[in-house]
């Protein structure tokens, strides 16, 4: 705070005078005390001091909460007493004050209307007026010692005043310091709930100044409980007896009410307003404050309900969620409905903080006709708003929209003592907004799921053939984000000359993209072989139309094709191109790698795909298998081939598709975490007996 203190000497030495101009800040009222009580010491009257510093609180005070400009403190003293004159900036019009003799008893109800500053200045000051000036208006008030006679202030032709006289001297009036100590009780800032500690306080010493026999405050917080009782002071008052009531000017949910059991007097209610005014506007700090942590719980709670809410992507378990996060917090129950396709409503979840109440609940929500709680929920859908809804089922029912379309309704209520008040509508409206974006991003993964799964099928034969001597087995696990499509595929597929061609493959990548690529490769494959080209034909076809495609994706195959050889056996010949060698498993048991590494398709314009001849002699098996099997991780440890192949030794006599399926469930078992890439496994087995 700065301020330029501008010290004159008027009217001869014994005359002293301060003025100094002070900002409207919470602080101006302790600086002008500060330069009152400097002049009273220079001019020695401290027998002034209490008034003094009473009044210049009192009216730097009003100034500051009502003008909110600059202030003009002027501080004269003289031999005989004090004037203290406070001088605002602020324009527009003012009150008629009333000129004449000072204000009797009977008038100091007229003057606490005006200002509740002004009945202290009218009953401790010796005279006290208002200046009203071009560019504000000033009051001022005159203290003399009670030894000197009184002294006029010159009043301008401006200036309209009201002159102060001896107070009714049959009753018996407030002194200073009790006055002084009623306006400077204050709360506790350090306490934890210091309101009902500073409201006994002031109640006590509101009574003790008016003779009560007894007084309470009663507040309404707009909690459902209804009044509290916040203060009590000596006896309960007594009905019947004309008590004293002065409402506490708070703003809604809170209300209250200040009572007293107090004979009728001049001073009375004024100090009682002058009470209840500065109790209120702890209970309105109070009220903010408590405004201010239940909004900082709600953004809190916004945060957590979005995050649960985002963790769920299946429709029914996310709107199943919404009504657990509403009751009991915002609401006695809660249910939520869903459009269908005609655009009717179904219920598709509800709680109730009783749950032997559901039944019921149920009921009323599924009753039809005009005044019905269906027809309300209709009416909310159809117009996008709020719509209330009456008892029994008392509360509203707010739209569910996302995107811009309308997936149904949130219905949430309460008893009717304790309706939602406008931040918990606020509140319910945002958790509506969140949960139907929740509900329509579930029920867009949901889509985006079937059609990967549908993508996924087309790319995978229905059915392995069955073939006399030849046993098949495959699985195939996704990766574990089930709504994207893998480039893992396999496919068994007769050629020309009679035997079989078995394929299993590993397209880069994911998603569309790459099952567009799988699906070509797959396509091209079944093409060719159909048109009786030899295998090294096909794929090196393959690998030019990969090349001419572009686009960056490439593709691993292992490819063999088998027929019957001498005996029982089964003449295989394998081609690799950039694919992990196959374990060949035999039947008398172990386990080893064969084939010969070639080129991937789609790099290169050449490739080199060697060809190896294998001879499965009954009970041999050869597993196929993509890197999704050896390259499953378990922290930063990996499955690898020779686990792979450890795996596999002990399943020796097993038909295909047990060999397949425990090959499967041992990779999966590998790790806790979902897979990261797509699992496949192909078995071909010589069957022979």
């Amino acid at each position: 705070m700065s301020a330029e203190a501008e010290p004159a000497m008027n009217g001869g030495s014994d005359e002293h005078v301060r003025r100094v101009r002070l900002p409207a800040d919470r602080r101006t009222p302790a600086a002008a005390r500060a330069l009152v009580r400097s002049v009273l010491a220079e001019a020695e009257l401290d027998e002034l001091l209490n008034e003094a510093l009473l009044l210049t609180t009192e009216l730097t005070t009003n100034a500051v909460e009502h003008a909110r400009t600059e202030l003009d403190i002027e501080v004269e003293a003289d031999g005989t007493g004090m004037t203290v004159t406070v001088t605002d900036f602020a324009s527009g019009p003012v009150e008629e004050l009333v000129v004449g003799v000072r204000n009797v008893a009977s008038d100091i109800t007229e003057v606490a209307e005006r200002g509740r500053g002004l009945l202290l200045v009218d009953h401790f000051a010796s005279r006290w007026g208002t200046t009203y000036l071009p560019t504000g208006k000033g009051v001022w008030f005159r203290l003399d010692r009670p030894d000197a006679a009184p002294s006029a202030r010159p009043v301008a032709a401006e200036t309209r005043t009201a002159v102060a006289a001896p107070a009714n001297p049959g009753e018996s009036a407030p002194s200073a310091a009790a006055m002084s100590e009623l306006m400077q009780i204050s709360p506790d800032p350090y306490g934890d709930d210091p309101l009902p500690e500073f409201a006994a306080g002031l109640l006590t010493r509101l009574a003790e100044m008016v003779g009560a026999a007894g007084g309470v405050i009663r507040l309404d917080r707009g909690d459902g409980q209804g009044a509290q009782l916040l203060a009590r002071y000596g006896r309960q008052p007594r009905e019947g007896h004309d008590l004293l009531r002065v409402p506490l000017a708070v703003h809604r949910p809170y209300a209250g009410e200040l009572e007293l059991d107090a004979a009728p007097s001049a001073y009375a209610r004024p100090l009682a307003v002058l009470a209840a005014e500065r109790l209120s506007l702890h209970l309105e700090n109070d009220r903010l404050r408590r405004a201010d942590i239940r909004r900082s719980a709600w953004l809190t709670f916004l945060a957590e309900a979005s995050e649960l809410l985002a963790q769920s992507l299946d429709v029914e378990l996310t709107m199943a969620l919404i009504p657990q996060l509403v009751v009991p917090r915002l609401g006695q129950w809660c249910a939520v409905h869903t459009t269908d396709e005609w655009g009717r409503l179904r219920l598709a979840a509800s709680s109730h903080a009783d749950e032997a109440v559901l039944p019921q609940l149920h009921r009323v929500l599924n009753e039809t006709g005009p005044d019905s709680v269906q027809a309300r929920l209709r009416e909310a859908s159809r117009s996008a708003s709020q719509v209330p809804l009456s008892g029994p089922m008392e509360g509203f029912a707010v739209p569910l929209i996302a995107r811009g379309q309308r997936l149904g309704t949130l219905a949430v209520g309460r008893h009717q003592r304790h309706r939602h008040d406008p931040d918990e509508v606020s509140v319910l409206e945002d958790v509506a907004r969140r949960a139907a974006l929740a509900i329509e991003n579930a029920r867009i993964h949901a889509e985006r799921r079937r059609v990967a799964q549908t993508l996924q099928q087309s790319l995978l034969p229905p059915v392995l053939p069955v073939v006399e001597g030849m046993g098949f087995g495959a699985e195939y696990v996704p990766t574990g984000d089930d709504a994207e499509v893998g480039g893992d595929f396999y496919d068994v597929v007769p050629l020309a000359d009679g035997r079989w061609l078995v394929v299993i493959g590993d397209v880069s990548g994911k998603g569309v993209q790459a099952a567009a690529v799988t699906g070509l490769v797959r396509d091209v494959i079944r093409v060719l072989v159909g048109d009786g080209k030899p295998l090294p034909e096909v794929l090196g076809r393959l690998n030019e139309t990969l090349v001419e495609r572009g686009g960056g994706r490439y593709c691993t195959l292992a490819m063999a094709a088998v027929g019957p050889g001498e005996g029982r056996q089964l003449d295989v010949a394998l081609h690799l191109a950039g694919h992990d060698r196959p374990v060949l498993l035999h039947s008398g048991g172990g386990a080893a790698f064969v084939g010969t590494g070639g080129t991937a398709l789609g790099l290169l314009d050449s490739i080199a795909t060697p060809t190896a001849d294998i001879t499965l002699r009954p009970g041999d098996t050869l597993i196929f298998y993509t890197d999704g099997v050896t390259e499953r991780r378990r922290g930063r440890e990996l499955f690898g081939v020779e686990r792979l192949r450890e795996s596999a030794a002990p399943l020796a006599g097993y038909s295909a598709d047990v060999i397949a399926a425990r090959l499967r469930a041992t990779a999966i078992g590998f790790s806790v975490e979902p897979p990261r890439d797509d699992i496949a496994v192909l078995v071909l087995r010589n069957d022979a007996l």
